[in-house]
């Protein structure tokens, strides 16, 4: 690395203030004649150069004022309005003013009679009264160096010819037409007016939009502040001073500032010799950014092969002088952005160390066949194809592709054979061989079938191919889009059979194992695949919700919902019932006395009065008889005295019913 200061390269071996330190240039004992200025650091290697983003270095000072003897007087009359010029000395960095009336540390107090500049560091009185006069001092502050001058004193005097009378406000402190403000800054405008009397100031948006709350007005609305300025704060502003005789007003344009960003920049390329290279970046920024492009650190003009359009680098028919690093420069007023890449420039014949032919491809008779010729080469090499020594000729079946490739449709046996792909530029020629092997179709045999299965029992499903000798088969099996694990699944999946057999043998069958099953049969050159759907039958699953909707001393209502028939339609169902006074479960009697499979409501009868009863129900089908359902809830018979007293009771109603009307 190397650095520059003003273009000129910095000689660290003779200079013993500044030396580098990985990369980074330190300066020792600062000299401000010696040292300001715009640094750049080159950076540079076996592949190229780049610059650096400029920095510069600038030293904060302020000068004494050139004459400390006394400034001229100035005369003016009571009411009349007056300007003390302040007259900075030179220096660099922002300065801040402060006027003193007569002797320290008596500073003047700004009101809305009396305003400092921190713009010129002038001292605006818009309306002199006689407490006014005096001698002015002007105190100029350094603010990074905190340095402080004072001027000579300015005596003010009153004129002896009388008060000047009343008259409309004069702006004397305004802004410029149009103000640059940068994103994220604090803008402040200046307004001030002298007049008799002291004039009042406003300030508004010419588009009437009101100021945001951030907004703040100071020393008497004659500086408008706008803090973290954005897109949104543009626009023209007003100053209005006003007083019992007029009115006057100043406007200006703030406009929105940024420096530039990127929006698109370039990655690193390589092309090979001969080729076209075209890159693009893109920034942003206000004002509109402009470009330029390096090449190793130089400019690069347009000319010739070399073609610049505002952020677009186009060369035309690279060559090795071209490889390098490029960098993009966006630049405006307010910064400058690099953005860099590598451009390398290929020139080789031609290789298949890393893109070789494959030594032997099989194809199916009657299929597609592509061939792929890829060296690495360039430019880019032209080839050409030969099976046995002689050239392949393109015909209705035989296409030589742009990029080298040979295809064969329809492929058929007299096809096979040995081709040699042969690659050439001008930096030289390389070649690559491979066998086509063309096979016959491979037919599936034996397919599986649709099946029935009861659970329990064990099924083969077969998958059985005449292929090709020379080709290399695998079989497959897929339960319901899932390929089969025949280590994890040992208990219930196994492939049976010979080279030529697929076949899948389930053990135990149980409910889940019905599905859809696919076999797959891979072979080095085409893939296909048979399927079955296995329906496994099992006994019913258990009803569920047995309710006893209504019960007396001897019979019981039961309803409940039907439970999975698993393959096989319910033929019917079987209630049980069980007690305290009973050993497990015991079949009971029911009205209909066969339920069949479609009935969900029976009645339980013969049964003992003042029992605790549960009840469940099996259901059954073609298969068997299936789990049993949850039981009931415990419900309580009626007693039968219960039921004869009822009974009475309703037999002495009817018997005074028939006295009554007898009687009447």
């Amino acid at each position: 690395m190397i650095w520059s200061l003003n273009g000129t390269l910095i000689d660290l071996g003779s200079d013993y203030r500044r030396h580098m330190s990985g990369g980074n240039l330190i300066i020792n004992s600062l000299d401000r004649d010696q040292d300001t200025g715009i640094y750049q650091c080159t950076a540079f290697n076996t592949w190229g150069i780049i610059l650096s983003c400029r920095a510069t270095l600038q030293f904060a000072y302020l000068d004494n004022f050139k004459t400390q003897t006394a400034r001229s007087a100035v005369n003016v009359r009571e009411g009349q309005g007056v300007v003390l010029l302040c007259g900075p000395p030179m220096h660099s960095g922002e300065l801040t003013f402060a006027w003193i009336f007569n002797e320290y540390p008596y500073f003047v107090q700004q009101d809305s009679r009396r305003f400092i500049s921190q713009e010129t560091g002038s001292l605006y009185i818009a309306k002199v009264e006689p407490s006014d006069v005096g001698n002015y001092t002007c105190v100029v502050n350094n603010s990074i160096t905190k340095g402080k001058v004072l001027s000579s004193p300015t005596p003010l005097v009153l004129r002896n010819d009388g008060a000047m009378g009343e008259y409309e406000p004069k702006i004397e402190v305004n802004f410029p037409d149009t103000v640059p403000a940068a994103k994220g800054s604090t803008v402040k405008l200046e307004c001030f007016a002298l007049g008799n009397p002291v004039p009042e100031i406003s300030w508004r948006r010419t588009s009437g939009v009101p100021f945001p709350s951030k907004v703040k007005m100071k020393n008497s609305n004659a500086v408008l502040e706008i803090p973290h300025f954005q897109q949104e704060d543009t626009g023209m502003y007003e100053c209005v001073a006003e007083n019992s005789r007029g009115k006057n007003a100043a406007r200006g344009r703030i406009a929105f500032q940024a420096k530039p960003h990127w929006l698109q920049t370039m990655i690193d390329g390589a092309l090979s010799i001969e080729e076209n290279l075209f890159w693009e970046c893109k920034a942003n920024g206000k004002p509109k950014p402009s470009y330029s492009w390096l090449r190793n650190g130089d400019n690069l003009m347009a000319e010739g092969r070399v073609q610049i359009e505002n952020g677009a680098l186009s060369i035309a028919a690279l060559n090795l002088s071209d490889a390098g690093m490029y960098q993009c420069v966006a630049e405006n007023k307010h910064g400058i952005i690099y953005s860099s890449a590598e451009l390398m420039v290929l020139a080789s014949p031609p290789s298949f160390s890393k893109n070789p032919l494959k030594p032997l491809l099989k194809a199916r008779s009657g299929s597609e066949v592509v061939l792929e010729c890829k060296p690495q080469a360039s430019p880019r090499a032209i080839s050409l194809w030969k099976k046995s020594n002689e050239i392949v000729q393109k015909n209705e079946r035989i296409t030589l592709l742009a990029n080298g490739t040979l295809k064969i449709v329809n492929a058929t046996r007299r096809d096979a054979g040995s081709y040699t792909c042969i690659a050439k530029n001008q930096f030289g020629t390389a070649s690559a061989t491979g066998r086509l092997l063309i096979t016959e179709p491979t037919r599936i045999t034996q397919r599986p079938a649709n099946m029935e299965i009861i659970v329990g029992e064990s099924i083969v499903l077969p998958c059985q191919i005449a292929s090709d000798p020379a080709l290399d088969v695998s079989f497959s099996w897929e339960f319901n889009g899932q390929l089969i694990d025949f280590h994890g699944d040992a208990d219930h999946f196994d492939r049976v059979g010979g080279s030529i057999s697929g076949d899948l043998m389930i053990r135990n069958i149980q409910l889940n194992h019905g599905g859809k099953y696919v076999c797959v049969i891979d072979t080095d050159v085409e893939s296909l695949s048979a399927s079955a759907i296995l329906v496994v039958k099992g006994p019913p699953g258990p009803p569920d919700t047995v309710a006893v909707e209504e019960i007396t001393d001897s019979t019981a209502q039961l309803s409940w919902s039907p439970g999975r028939d698993n393959g096989s339609p319910i033929t019917g169902y079987i209630v049980q019932a069980r007690t305290p006074f009973t050993v497990g479960w015991q079949a009971v009697d029911t009205v209909p006395e066969v339920i069949n499979g479609n009935t969900l409501t029976a009645t339980v009868v013969g049964l003992n009065a003042w029992v605790e009863y549960e009840f469940r129900v099996v259901a059954r089908n073609s298969v068997g008889m299936g789990e049993p359902s949850p039981a009931s809830a415990k419900t309580r018979t009626e007693d039968t005295s219960e039921c004869f007293s009822s009974s009475l009771s309703k037999i002495h109603m009817q018997t005074h019913t028939l006295t009554d009307t007898y009687t009447h």
